[in-house]
């Protein structure tokens, strides 16, 4: 043994790197809240679609009976069909409206127009007040054919419109 060389030594060795696995507490908690923020956002875009697609189909859905009274001017059949319409779309905006009869259900419709154009109450005293009764006329009823239609069908166009964009704005 030679004591002039010392001691063997080794050189200095680092510590093994840490592992991916398992990560940290904080990456899980920002994981968790990633997956959270994703939940929400399809939620969110699922849901505007969805409504999006409904507006669409009750656009449609008018155009599909302007078309049809274009083609054949009943008034019975275009009031049923309005009225129908108008019903299932305001559902949306107010649960209790497919409750509504007479009188409250026109009112109902002339709140839902613009302010403008509500004072003037379009289905109280205007072509809309043919919901209310020609639906329930006979066919050979003077009254039942005295329907503007074209009317009807461009103050359920501007009562949809209205709605649908105030819908959007509150979903």
């Amino acid at each position: 043994m030679n004591p002039a060389a010392g001691p063997e030594l080794r050189d200095i060795h680092l510590p093994a790197s840490p592992a991916w696995w398992p990560p940290a507490p904080g990456w899980w908690l920002l994981a968790l809240a990633l997956l959270v923020v994703l939940v929400f956002a399809l939620r969110a875009c699922w849901r505007f679609e969805r409504r999006r697609r409904w507006r669409a189909r009750v656009r449609a859905e008018l155009e599909r009976i302007a078309t049809a009274h274009a083609r054949e001017a009943d008034a019975q059949r275009l009031s049923i069909a309005l009225s129908n319409l108008l019903r299932r779309a305001s559902r949306l905006l107010a649960p209790h409206a497919a409750a509504l009869h007479g009188e409250a259900w026109l009112d109902f419709l002339d709140a839902r127009l613009p302010p403008s154009e509500a004072k003037a109450a379009p289905f109280r005293h205007g072509p809309g007040r043919a919901l209310l009764d020609a639906p329930y006329r006979r066919a050979d009823d003077p009254a039942a054919t005295a329907v503007d239609g074209d009317a009807l069908i461009a103050l359920a166009r501007r009562w949809l419109a209205h709605a649908l964009r105030a819908e959007a704005a509150h979903a």
